[in-house]
């Protein structure tokens, strides 16, 4: 059997650029080219591409999307006031509120449960100013307007006054002062039904 020699004296051409380096430096490339150590250039990946499935479409547990049910906006504390004596306009500051001009809502006190039952109810608003919480509370609700109720006409002038404000004019009682903050704490706005 035949053996090589070591080449450690030997010298090879380099097929890349024509010159002379020691045979023991030499290193064969991936196309057959046999070149100096300081010449190698690896195969560019892009030769050889790695196959690429294609992009998911579909999810494995889809659902159809949901239809939000309709939710109660928060009232500040004290948030109605009324605008002056015998009248039943009531403004009411109730910032971000999102509600839509001339549309009719209902208001509710607090949240708390029922004492007979132990069910899940809303109380009335607290009564100010000759101004009856059950009244404020009626079940068919009000129509409300965006804006505020300011010296005889509504006041829509600014962006900041019909996105926080809003009025309406409430059934049977009028201010006993006017310019009276009431409703108390946890008072809401929202459609006149809600599912539960």
């Amino acid at each position: 059997m035949a053996n090589y020699a070591s080449g450690k004296r030997s010298k090879a051409i380099s097929d890349r650029s024509g010159m002379e380096f020691p045979y023991k430096e030499m290193v064969r490339e991936w196309n057959g080219s046999l070149v100096h150590i300081s010449e190698f250039e690896p195969k560019q990946p892009q030769l050889e591409p790695k196959p690429h499935g294609a992009d998911a479409i579909a999810l494995k547990h889809v659902r159809t999307d949901r239809t939000e049910p309709a939710t109660t906006v928060r009232i500040p504390n004290d948030g109605f006031e009324t605008y002056e004596a015998g009248s039943g306009i009531i403004n009411v500051f109730s910032p971000g509120h999102g509600l839509t001009d001339n549309t009719t809502y209902r208001f509710r006190g607090p949240p708390t449960t029922s004492a007979g039952t132990g069910s899940f109810v809303y109380a009335n608003p607290a009564d100010f100013d000759g101004i009856s919480g059950s009244n404020i509370a009626k079940a068919a609700g009000y129509t409300i307007r965006t804006g505020r109720y300011k010296s005889g006409a509504r006041d829509a002038s600014s962006d900041y006054i019909t996105n926080n404000f809003f009025f309406f004019t409430v059934d049977t009682n009028t201010a006993t002062s006017g310019n009276i903050k009431g409703g108390g704490y946890g008072c809401s706005v929202g459609p006149v039904t809600i599912e539960a």
